[in-house]
């Protein structure tokens, strides 16, 4: 049931941009550049503290002691000083503070949970089949709640990652591959557990993971997701674009070919129904080649027009090695300007990763606390 890992948390992290949180709420900004600086840095003394984020000492003295309290931060040992004196008393996150429930969507009729640290670490892990689609929502609560039982933690919220076009409230728009519209998923869930829900886009949860915890450029990325369906996630400045529409990357159901096989959307020739898992195993090499080349084809506007060097396939190695990711850089490369093309980096992440999990914890640090 469960799985320990080390948190993700990077060995070696630069200094990030301030959150923007709760306009007016000082105090709660000034947490959240405490908690941001102890993300970024690791340990540091309350000296530190001041100096990172610009603070006086009696602030920062007060908002640690504030965070401790509410079991966020603890005191993980001291640091002796180079000049005689006390030796300097470290704080860090706490090693036992509040869990996510991270809820993903994106399996082929399958929900995923998991609980995750605050620094990505996946602690435990519940899944449940999708049956009959109409009950899709009591088979996240059921998940969601199984998870809240095996929690020996705060539960800081609940994060959730699916496929279609979500909006600012958490409501499921439109999902075709789970025959969702207009689902109020968010307020379900929250009213059914009483915790905190947000709901993201799955691909722009991966995005953010990949962004967040792993090896992507935070300042600008273009994650490609495929597997049931096909989605894709913009990372700018540390935060997923998703625009007015809360569409942004929806890219599975652009139409390349007007004449092509019916989507599950409606309408004909949408990239997915070339690009999907299942398609790209029942094609040929060719037909992936095919499918690698509309591809660059799509997002070459995306990536030209948002200046973006790394693009990222995540889904399964089977279908997304070979004739796929040759196709789409070759594609690239032929529809940029050379100085694009020679900057543009096209890489592959393996599902595995469980990126829309620790992207769906992610939000849910950011939306809580601040922190990105």
């Amino acid at each position: 049931m469960s799985t320990q890992g080390a948190s993700p948390r990077r060995e070696v992290r630069g200094r990030r941009d301030a959150a923007k949180v709760l306009p007016g709420d000082a105090r709660a900004h000034n947490r959240s550049l405490v908690l941001q600086g102890l993300f970024d840095e690791g340990p540091m003394s309350r000296a530190d503290l001041a100096r990172h984020t610009g603070l006086t000492r009696v602030t920062i003295s007060e908002l640690v002691a504030s965070l401790i309290d509410d079991g966020l931060v603890a005191e993980v040992g001291t640091r002796t000083e180079s000049r005689q004196g006390k030796p300097a008393t470290l704080v860090d996150l706490a090693p036992d503070g509040p869990v996510v429930i991270a809820i993903d969507l994106s399996g082929d009729h399958l929900v995923t949970g998991a609980l995750v640290d605050l620094g990505g670490a996946i602690l435990a892990r519940q899944s449940k089949p999708i049956v009959d689609l109409q009950y899709a929502v009591a088979d996240v609560i059921e998940v969601a709640t199984a998870l809240v039982g095996l929690s020996t933690r705060p539960v800081l919220g609940i994060g959730i990652g699916t496929p279609g076009i979500v909006d600012a409230a958490g409501a499921v728009v439109v999902a075709p591959n789970l025959g969702w519209e207009n689902v109020e998923l968010a307020k379900r869930v929250s009213s059914w557990t009483g915790l905190p829900t947000y709901v993201q886009n799955d691909a722009n949860a991966a995005t953010l993971a990949e962004g967040t915890f792993g090896e992507g450029d935070n300042n600008g990325l273009f994650l490609v997701t495929i597997g049931a369906g096909v989605g894709g996630g913009v990372l700018i400045d540390g935060r997923p674009l998703v625009g007015p529409l809360q569409s942004s990357g929806e890219i599975g159901h652009v139409v390349v070919e007007p004449d092509g096989p019916e989507c599950a959307c409606g309408n004909h020739g949408c990239l997915e129904t070339y690009l999907s898992a299942n398609a790209l195993r029942q094609a040929d090499e060719e037909g992936r080649r095919r499918a690698g080349q509309l591809l660059g084809t799509v997002i070459t506007p995306v990536v030209t027009t948002l200046g973006i060097a790394d693009v990222v396939f995540y889904g399964d190695a089977d279908v997304l090695d070979g004739p796929v990711i040759e196709a789409t850089r070759q594609a690239l490369a032929f529809q940029t300007l050379p100085f694009v093309a020679q900057r543009i980096q096209v890489r592959q992440v393996a599902r595995s990763a469980e990126h829309v999990l620790t992207g769906a914890a992610a939000h849910v640090r950011y939306q809580e606390l601040g922190v990105v």
